[in-house]
């Protein structure tokens, strides 16, 4: 992650964590955390419903109502839509969403869902409040990733 974007130690705990927490664990916080970034494609792009329907793939392969080929393909059409819209928020939550799908295939998806997580809250932030956003951010996802580790 680019400095601008740190989290002061914050980004390494949470990819120790990550390395010792379960797949399904994972895409379910990988989920949780491009979730939290969707109303910026939404509001952008009311129209545009794969990056939703991602992390809705990602859920269902979690619950094992869908098999990861069908969360993979998901993850794929997230990422295309992130080519398509704008501004650079709603393009990072695309790329979150694609990332949480993805999981469902390979488990280190998940810290790059968080990342673009971040990124998108980066993007979004006005000037002066990027830094305490990131902060934030990756303070929930720290915290909720304990707390689905914990359950």
């Amino acid at each position: 992650m680019k400095a601008k974007l740190a989290a002061d130690g914050l980004d390494e705990s949470i990819a120790a964590l990550a390395a010792t927490s379960q797949h399904e664990v994972l895409a379910a916080w990988a989920g949780d955390c491009a979730e939290r970034v969707l109303p910026y494609v939404e509001a952008a792009s009311p129209e545009e419903k794969r990056p939703r329907q991602a992390v809705e793939a990602g859920r269902a392969w979690v619950r094992r109502e869908l098999k990861m080929t069908a969360a993979r393909q998901a993850a794929f059409a997230a990422h295309s839509a992130a080519r398509e819209v704008s501004p650079a928020a709603a393009c990072a939550a695309c790329r979150a969403a694609g990332h949480a799908a993805a999981t469902a295939h390979v488990a280190t998806h998940a810290v790059h869902a968080a990342t673009y997580a971040v990124k998108a809250v980066y993007k979004a932030a006005g000037p002066g409040l990027a830094a305490s956003a990131v902060m934030q951010e990756r303070e929930w996802q720290y915290r909720h990733l304990i707390r689905l580790n914990e359950e």
